[in-house]
């Protein structure tokens, strides 16, 4: 990705490296109050700004002490995005406890799971065969409510040996009141990090200030021990001609102090170094390039690395010392005197700063500081533009802050910002405030010169897919296929860039609405482009949702092909720690529908609870209606068929709210009508296929169902009619199952009209659909499974007949509550694939072969698969395999 776009130099929410440096004496004594208090389960430093919180909690943690893991992480001014602060603090925790891939960064997602990540959190600490202290400075920064409600939870939850020190300006919502009850919290105020007389003394003469005692004395009276004025009063005794007179003549409050101080240390700077400090003071974070920038001379790397080096202040917040912040105090003081002193020149240092954030893809500063300039207009054309790249970036939380700083004028909002309102009610999906939201942008866009008109179409096209798909309307999102922008839309870099997140999520959106359409043909071709393009311009949360839909997109090609795409999309989604998350359920569900169809009927289950405490409520429509279609063909299969019919309905409420038609709502239809039958509900099923139109009426698959509620009727002649355009291949079908399944039934018509040939022959046909991908569903489904008990020696598929009788006979007999067998540790999708050839006689190069793979890579996860199943030998591997399910015991 161009650095034009991403990629900030700053730490996106903490300062973990921000390591700001101990004060010029060993507050020995303070150190060990907060040692006493470390040993409580969380300990409260809160204090005003220049208390000295940072210093104490760096002076603590940088001692040597190998006995102890310390992670610290100081929280970004104007934190308001939850994610970035959790995945922050969890990149710090893994740091900390040396994690494998702890280098690193956490990978952010539009969506975020807090609770996840916070339970992440909590196994990195618990893990930990050391005492484990998280150290969090600067929280009042964190404006995120919900953060700061997670992060009260776990700290209430800390395991033994693991400990909290939490430094604030105010205290937080953070309910720890039963800690406190429980005097397991620690509190240390403003009282306790006061310098004493004697610290103070001891910092003059550290600083080479001589001063009697009785001034010493007067110094320490006038400051109240407070360190930012104890600091400042050094910097500015420093080389002063009469240093008593100046202690004598300030006194009054903290802010008085800090007041006074400062200007008596400012004036005692060169020039140079006073124009740097006061024109920057407005930024969070400077380097050297942004202040030569602002001051208008060249050199400021090297003050503010002098500046650094002279304790003055001044914290760089990177290994390199690069970047840098002022100490929060200093900063404030500093822009107290810049208002007081050059007001007229403040919009004009925002304005310079704005553009070089977004020249160098810093979209978020860059609006703060056209805000504060004033420039409204100019701020919410750039939100506008980048408020979906934000919201990819993590930053939703920070798009909504940005909002709320605009003006609240009734009817002069800057129009753009109904696109960013839009976006932000997307992602929150309220679907119709966000319609209503891009309906007022679009009719602005149509009035706005040609290049901005430009911008915002394919921002409204790309939000409009999004808004279709989440809505389930999927003709609409077809309507805007041809506005789908260009991947080189745009003259700079960023604007590039810009485009680039646009195709790629229009990408997506249009693909997964072709894939529930069931124009897989379409959508397998726009999903894997949106995958390229998406791991092109670095955004692996698109490029991990494009190829979760593409093993469910392939399901007309080659069902080898649906698992091996369902199987990358997984690792990839594990990779990025993402396994938990509401992205990759299409291909777990995906998954979860091949293992089950090869009769699997345990491991598909466990890969469908995993999709189904991913899956939200308010989630997509077409996600929630496989998984509800999935959950029934299992329980079909187990003979569940009331528990079935049960999810069948749920998928069919699913479909009420949305505003287009399910490829897989004939399946749902067809599969309510046969469970309906197979349950006694004949009237309902007859009820259920009466309400169909005639072009759905005429699909194979509600034929199908048709047929079954014939031979709940005992009419097998009726039923066999209804197969006859299903097996002569004229009625259009939708799933690979359905020629099985059609074939399936009617051999039971067969049977039912005593045709034994007719019937041996129809089983022969389904079996040798079924062969091919050993697909075992159908006929634990349909119950023709019944078929196969004497077929064995008269058939040329007698493993697949074994294989699909020990699956039944091991599922059906004791019924959906018979003991689960003891699990193994989870074996991943292709250490399953290489188990299920271990059976046969083929070698390791022949299975590497069969697999596409190589023998490397067969013989690893052979060595895993032994290292899982407790097994020495292959043999003892299958016999393990065969304990747990995991393979049938008719195959080898």
């Amino acid at each position: 990705m161009p650095d034009g776009h991403r990629a900030p130099p700053a730490p996106r929410a903490a300062a973990g490296s921000g390591r700001g440096r101990p004060g010029l004496i060993d507050r020995r004594d303070l150190v060990t109050v907060l040692d006493r208090a470390a040993e409580k389960q969380v300990t409260l430093v809160s204090a005003p700004a220049g208390s000295g919180k940072t210093s104490l909690l760096r002076t603590w943690a940088d001692r040597p002490d190998r006995s102890r893991r310390i992670a610290f992480m100081s929280v970004r001014p104007g934190q308001w995005d939850a994610q970035l602060f959790w995945l922050a603090l969890l990149d710090e925790v893994r740091a900390a406890a040396g994690a494998e891939g702890a280098a690193e960064p956490s990978a952010v997602t539009p969506g975020f799971d807090g609770d996840a990540v916070m339970g992440k959190v909590l196994s990195e600490i618990t893990a930990s065969p050391k005492p484990f202290f998280l150290v969090i400075d600067d929280l009042h920064e964190l404006g995120s409510a919900a953060a700061v409600e997670q992060l009260g939870t776990l700290l209430s939850c800390l395991p033994p040996g693991a400990h909290a020190i939490v430094a604030t300006r105010r205290d937080p919502a953070l309910r720890l009141h039963k800690l406190r009850l429980d005097g397991e919290l620690a509190e240390i105020r403003a009282a306790h990090l006061r310098f004493t007389e004697a610290e103070t003394r001891e910092l003059l003469a550290a600083a080479k200030i001589v001063l009697s005692d009785d001034v010493a004395g007067l110094l320490h009276r006038r400051t109240e021990g407070w360190a930012a004025g104890l600091r400042l009063a050094v910097l500015s005794l420093a080389g002063h001609s009469d240093p008593e007179r100046f202690v004598a003549e300030f006194s009054g409050s903290h802010r008085t102090v800090a007041e006074y101080l400062l200007a008596e240390m400012l004036e005692r700077q060169p020039p140079d170094v006073q124009r740097l400090l006061l024109r920057t003071s407005l930024l969070d974070r400077v380097n050297g390039e942004l202040a030569d920038l602002l001051t208008g001379a060249t050199g400021s790397e090297r003050i503010l690395l002098e500046l650094e080096d002279a304790n003055a202040f001044v914290v760089a917040l990177d290994p390199g010392r690069t970047w840098f912040r002022y100490h929060h105090m200093f900063a404030d003081l500093l822009r107290l005197e810049l208002r007081r002193t050059l007001p007229g020149d403040i919009p004009e240092l925002h304005r310079p700063a704005a553009r070089w954030f977004a020249e160098h893809g810093q979209a978020a500063d860059a609006v703060r500081h056209l805000q504060a300039a004033g420039d409204w207009t100019e701020a919410a054309r750039l939100l506008a533009d980048h408020t979906v790249s934000l919201t990819l970036d993590g930053q939703a939380g920070t798009v909504v802050a940005l909002l709320h700083a605009f003006p609240a004028r009734t009817g002069e909002e800057p129009p753009e910002l109904a696109l960013v309102h839009a976006n932000a009610e997307l992602h929150q999906h309220r679907l119709d405030e966000a319609q209503a939201h891009l309906e007022l942008v679009r009719a602005y866009a149509d009035t706005t010169a040609p290049d901005h008109r430009q911008r915002l179409r394919m921002a409204i096209a790309c939000l409009d897919l999004l808004l279709a798909r989440l809505r389930g309307h999927f003709d609409a999102v077809f309507e805007q296929a041809d506005a789908l922008p260009s991947p080189t839309t745009g003259r700079s870099t960023t604007e590039i860039a810009l485009a680039g997140d646009l195709r790629a999520l229009a990408l997506l959106n249009l693909g997964v609405s072709e894939a529930w359409s069931l124009r897989l043909d379409a959508s397998e071709r726009h999903l894997l482009e949106g995958a390229a393009l998406a791991q092109d311009i670095d955004r692996p949360y698109l490029e991990v949702a494009c190829r979760a839909h593409l093993g469910f997109a392939s399901g007309n090609r080659s069902f080898t092909l649906v698992r091996q795409r369902c199987e990358q999309a997984l690792a990839l989604a594990d990779r990025y720690g993402w396994g938990a998350e509401a992205v990759i359920v299409p291909a777990q569900v995906s998954f979860a529908g091949t293992l089950i169809c090869a009769g699997d009927f345990d491991q598909g289950e466990q890969w469908l609870e995993r999709a189904r405490h991913a899956t939200r409520s308010e989630g997509e429509p077409g996600v929630r209606l496989l998984v509800h279609l999935m959950s029934a063909m299992l329980l079909a299969a187990r003979g569940r068929h009331r528990d079935a019919l049960a999810e069948l309905t749920a998928a069919e409420q699913v479909q009420t709210h949305m505003r287009g038609e399910h490829g897989l709502w004939s399946q749902v239809t067809a599969w309510t009508v046969a469970t309906q039958a197979r349950l006694g509900m004949v009237e309902q099923a007859w009820a259920t296929l009466a309400a169909l139109d005639e072009r759905r009426a005429a699909t194979g698959e509600i034929r199908a169902a048709a047929a079954v509620v014939r031979l709940a009727e005992r009419d097998p002649m009726a039923a066999r009619r209804e197969l006859g355009p299903v097996l002569d291949g004229t009625a259009p079908v939708n799933s690979f199952l359905t020629p099985i399944e059609a074939r399936l039934l009617d051999a039971l018509a067969c049977r039912d009209l005593g045709d034994e040939h007719a019937t041996a022959t129809a089983v022969e046909q389904a079996l040798h659909l079924a062969e091919p991908d050993r697909m075992i569903l159908p006929f634990a489904m349909t119950g023709a499974w019944e078929l196969l008990e004497n077929l064995q020696q008269r058939t040329s598929h007698a493993a697949l007949v074994s294989d699909i009788l020990d699956v039944v006979r091991g599922n059906t007999p004791a019924g959906p509550d018979r003991p689960a067998t003891e699990p193994a540790e989870h074996l991943s999708p292709s250490e399953l694939r290489v188990l299920r050839y271990l059976p046969t006689n083929l070698t390791r190069p022949e299975i590497a072969t069969e697999l596409s793979v190589s023998l490397n890579t067969v013989n690893t996860h052979i060595r895993r698969i032994y290292a899982k199943l407790g097994a020495g030998d292959r043999s003892a591997a299958v016999q393990r395999g065969r304990e747990l399910r995991l393979l049938s015991n008719g195959r080898g």
